[in-house]
């Protein structure tokens, strides 16, 4: 389905693919991918298991959207940035990789907003009140959190700001929604960056949290954690990870799994059933305690959790694991976690990639090392951008593996 909001130059600049049919999409990006990886990945045809395709609409459970206008002087939009252009939004009300509820709640913000005259908040001036409206959306649960940001309302005559914010609830809870309003939150941001940040967040309704659910677990999601924005896909990465895992596992149940940079401890979970014990890092206080509070209302006791660098803190480990799981952030592994990582000389180590180009420079470190690429496969998680996520298993060959026995 194509996209009313794609295309022209004054419009959003938000996706690449939406004048290709997804089928080409996915023959790029895989043509792509091959390019990138055929020349560092020994034997790359016999280990590599392409792309898998997500659908494509509606797909994404979160969508910050800017308070602003299209041109000088022009009415209220709420949206994305114009391609191209840093100041300028455009209302995105029929965007097509986000559920319709999201068009549904920005367009009755915009209109509540607008009739009642209230400013956006001016970049180069620093002046105005509404800035962003977060939006996310379980896409299995069916559950709704939205957060109107602001800047501090200075106790001018232009309104009264209890007043304004209950009426932008009462609003949004007269909407016809296909999914459950959890939550409607406000939150003050008084940065000069155009990022969200959190100086303070009013409950205006419901609770500040929904629930998600991935591969039959429970997951906490508050407005601002870290979670997947493609559950279905999320569903699809995390599956290939476990069946990689379950593969070098050989039927056997180990005593100690390593799950770096282990976010909300997402994967931390859904792999605990099948070893003694996991340990999970990240260094996010605040997904760390996500991570302990998902693993206690999930019943899982056998996951523990520590805050910090992962190098600093396997520095200081005397545990020793049996496999490892890398989740990084998309600069990939640093040079110092690399080579403590590959110096446990696991039998077999999981790689999540969320920048397959991050994969493909770390590849050949472990083939030094004595590591093979056993398998080697790539997720459209993000459909109509340029964006894949990939995951791949090495295994430890000669006498390495022997030595590990």
């Amino acid at each position: 389905m194509s996209c009313r909001h794609f295309g022209d130059p004054d419009n959003c600049g938000g996706c690449r693919y939406q004048d290709f049919s997804y089928e080409e999409e996915i023959a790029q990006k895989d043509r792509e991918l091959r390019e990138l990886f055929a020349d560092v990945v020994p034997s790359f045809d016999e280990v590599y298991e392409g792309i898998t395709g997500t659908d494509p609409d509606g797909y994404r459970n979160k969508m910050e959207f800017t308070f602003g206008n299209r041109m000088k002087d022009g009415p209220l939009e709420l949206g994305m940035h114009r391609k191209g252009r840093f100041y300028d939004i455009v209302s995105v009300p029929e965007c097509q990789i986000c559920n319709p509820d999201f068009g549904r709640i920005i367009d009755a913000t915009r209109e509540y907003f607008s009739e009642r005259g209230t400013s956006f908040y001016r970049k180069r001036q620093h002046t105005g009140y509404l800035r962003h409206l977060l939006v996310r959306r379980a896409h299995f649960t069916g559950q709704i959190l939205v957060d109107l940001v602001t800047a501090d309302y200075d106790g001018s005559s232009e309104f009264d700001e209890a007043e304004l914010t209950g009426g932008f609830r009462d609003a949004l809870l007269a909407l016809n929604l296909d999914g459950e309003l959890a939550g409607i939150l406000h939150t003050r941001n008084n940065s000069l960056s155009d990022t969200i940040k959190d100086e303070g967040t009013e409950v205006l309704y419901g609770q500040d949290f929904f629930y998600e659910k991935i591969l039959g677990l429970s997951f906490k999601i508050t407005p601002f954690s870290f979670f997947q924005t493609n559950s279905a896909g999320a569903e699809k990465l995390y599956g290939r990870a476990r069946e990689y895992l379950l593969e070098a596992l050989h039927g056997e149940k180990p005593h100690e799994v390593f799950d770096l940079y282990s976010g909300t401890g997402t994967i931390t979970q859904i792999v605990s059933k099948y070893a003694e014990h996991v340990t999970g890092v990240e260094i996010v206080p605040e997904a760390v305690q996500a991570a302990e509070e998902n693993a206690a209302a999930n019943g899982i006791t056998n996951c523990s959790f520590i805050c910090g660098d992962v190098f600093k803190v396997l520095d200081g480990l005397d545990e020793r694991p049996d496999y490892i799981i890398v989740d990084p952030p998309r600069e990939g592994l640093q040079p110092k976690a690399l080579s403590k990582i590959v110096g446990y000389e696991v039998p077999s180590l999981v790689y999540i990639a969320c920048k397959p180009a991050s994969l493909a420079r770390d590849i050949p470190t472990f083939i030094t090392h004595g590591y093979e690429v056993k398998h080697l496969a790539c997720i459209d998680m993000f459909p109509r951008t340029n964006n894949t996520e990939c995951v791949c298993l090495f295994v430890k060959t000669g006498d390495g593996a022997l030595r590990h026995q």
